[in-house]
């Protein structure tokens, strides 16, 4: 058969199409069951989903978990893989996790037996524990070299470090709180209370989205970045593309679910509230980046734990506030992936 240029060029781009869809994870499911939660409800047919990437070695030795920031999915988690990554795939293998409520694993929007508000009540400790019994019985992964994760993500890598101290080497902490204070409290409680009020009047998804979005950007950023970024003129712009942005993953019950989840988060709690008792039980080498001008996780609770275990510590000092790491992105990962290789 005689190929032109133009049939080269055509059978290149399928080629290369084919191989990018082959590249892609498929999205995963692990069932584990009637899952019994900390409260002692149940999760019927509890689904954990989850995506790996890379190859695991024959020691297993080079294993990351990637846990989820709150509304996200392990789709989402999949930049963070990339070569030359924090979690590079060419060289880890990295399984990324869908926590409870994110409409992927078990959620209020999702189950058939548990919808909306008659589903469980879940804290991020049972989301760990999905986690673990994924990794560990599921997967049959007797150890893993890090766990990692940002916001929510950090909650989690928190409080994997304390319940299951002995399964991995170390743990990288980002934006993320052992333990809310009271105004992470506030600023939590209030998406709750707009969700929860829209609910109980009959209120449209449309606009119970567009209140909580409100609150909810209001605390991203600081107020110098927004007013040095965003004119007053520019915005109902601003603000209408946020809007627009959470159209396809906002759901009320998803997002409540995941917000009780953060307000009950306190890696102290087994131990009678006693910080110091949980950090005797950390073994992993933990690095643990804040943004000290962050107003929606506040800082000061991982860097009074960061004492407690002798973590390393980056503290970012910059206008971005929560996002205060992706304006720092390159002195980050570069941070990172140092003491990965360390």
């Amino acid at each position: 058969m005689k190929y032109s240029i133009n049939n080269i060029f055509f059978v290149s781009l399928i080629t290369l199409f084919s191989s990018l869809i082959q590249a892609q994870p498929i999205q995963k499911f692990a069932q584990l069951g009637n899952f019994k939660l900390e409260s002692g409800e149940v999760i019927n047919n509890c689904s954990i989903g989850y995506l790996t990437c890379g190859k695991l070695n024959t020691d297993q030795s080079n294993v990351i978990l990637l846990l989820a920031y709150f509304g996200a999915t392990s789709k989402d988690l999949l930049f963070s893989t990339g070569k030359g990554m924090i979690a590079d795939s060419t060289e880890y293998f990295v399984v990324a996790i869908d926590a409870f409520g994110d409409g992927v694993s078990s959620s209020p929007s999702n189950s058939k037996v548990q919808p909306n508000k008659s589903f469980p009540v879940f804290n991020i400790r049972d989301m760990v524990k999905s986690e673990y019994i994924l990794a560990s019985k599921v997967l049959g992964l007797k150890h893993v070299y890090c766990v990692m994760g940002a916001s929510m993500g950090g909650m989690q890598s928190f409080q994997w470090i304390v319940s299951y101290p002995d399964y991995m080497d170390k743990a990288v902490i980002q934006v993320g709180s052992p333990k809310l204070t009271s105004n992470d409290l506030l600023l939590w409680n209030s998406e709750l209370l707009a969700i929860d009020e829209g609910l109980n009047s009959n209120a449209t998804e449309e606009s119970i989205k567009n209140t909580v979005v409100a609150i909810h950007v209001l605390n991203l950023q600081t107020p110098d970045y927004l007013i040095s970024h965003i004119s007053a003129e520019e915005f109902p712009r601003f603000l209408k593309n946020y809007e627009d942005s959470y159209n396809k993953i906002f759901n009320p019950y998803n997002w409540s679910s995941q917000l009780r989840a953060m307000i009950a988060q306190n890696v102290a709690y087994p131990f009678n509230n006693d910080m110091k008792k949980a950090a005797v039980v950390v073994k992993a080498k933990v690095l643990i980046i804040v943004s000290k001008q962050d107003h929606m996780v506040n800082p000061h609770p991982a860097m009074d734990f960061a004492k407690l275990i002798n973590a390393e510590t980056i503290e970012l000092d910059n206008d971005c506030g929560h996002f205060g790491v992706d304006c720092e992105v390159k002195k980050v990962n570069k941070a990172i992936i140092r003491f990965l290789g360390e």
